[in-house]
């Protein structure tokens, strides 16, 4: 499975509009390659490097035919956002209180139409229904112009 954006390259820059220094607006993501047997997807979005890892986004039940978030949303019909840590269900871009920051976008594919997740219970329920994973990560540093 492959995850790109073409936003942003793998590993580089965020661009400042899809952070709390810009309009906060997702960056769009496209995916391919996808494996046999998959039923839905789930996407995060984390931030390891805060001093508690931070989840900014956490979406579930992407359809199995979606291969694509456009620019800012909204999510495919389906789709469900659950509420991230800054308590709202939606995206909520890069933030780093200090230094620069590496962002982590996880696509799942799972064996499950509907994951009946909630923060608390959202990784372990991708871990139990995962087919394959694939990470795109992004990096920002506050004020910068990425």
């Amino acid at each position: 499975m492959r995850l790109t954006s073409p936003d942003f390259s793998a590993g580089g820059a965020i661009p400042i509009k899809h952070t709390c220094d810009g309009l906060d607006v997702s960056p769009a993501l496209r995916w391919d390659e996808v494996p046999e047997g998959t039923k839905s997807f789930a996407l995060t979005l984390t931030d390891p490097d805060a001093p508690m890892e931070w989840t900014h986004w956490l979406v579930c039940d992407l359809p199995a035919e979606a291969r694509m978030i456009t620019e800012g949303g909204p999510v495919p019909t389906g789709a469900k956002e659950i509420r991230n840590d800054f308590g709202k269900e939606a995206y909520g871009g890069p933030c780093p209180p200090s230094g620069e920051h590496r962002y982590y976008f996880t696509l799942y594919a799972l064996d499950t139409e509907h994951l009946l997740a909630r923060k608390e219970n959202f990784l372990e329920l991708c871990k139990k229904h995962l087919i394959e994973k694939v990470v795109l990560m992004g990096r920002y540093r506050l004020g910068s112009e990425g």
